[in-house]
């Protein structure tokens, strides 16, 4: 069965993935930073959603759809409308493109995301490898 983005079930699916892709390890083994998907309902989303990921060295922590916004603070903060995160997600919107463009708007070290473009497009594969179905 298809895991609908976004749902608690796609955010655990989407840890399985990270944590068992051997690619994905290996090109983020430095890597050192939380985040939050925060999705803003558009079009078939009717209200926020907001998500946690905490990315440490290659491997995904812990996973949490959040409540409260406050209950975290993240390294980073990704945020976009319902349509431009389902874009990334199934390809049709580059995500380096999308944060250049501020389709995908991104708050925490730009220095350090840029450095990290190929952490960055790895990570993306894998939520696009889980993401068979959107709302």
């Amino acid at each position: 069965m298809a895991v609908v983005f976004p749902s608690a079930e796609w955010l655990q699916t989407f840890q399985e993935k990270l944590n068992s892709d051997a690619h994905y390890a290996q090109v983020a083994a430095k890597w050192e930073g939380d985040m939050y998907f925060i999705i803003e309902p558009e079009g078939n989303l009717k209200k926020r959603v907001v998500m946690y990921l905490d990315l440490w060295h290659g491997q995904c922590r812990a996973v949490e759809i959040v409540a409260d916004i406050a209950s975290h603070n993240p390294a980073f903060t990704l945020k976009a409308g319902y349509p431009n995160f389902a874009k990334v997600l199934t390809g049709e919107l580059d995500p380096m493109q999308a944060m250049l463009t501020r389709k995908l708007d991104v708050k925490g070290n730009m220095a350090v995301m840029m450095r990290s473009v190929p952490i960055v497009l790895d990570f993306v594969r894998c939520a696009k490898e889980v993401t068979k179905e959107i709302l």
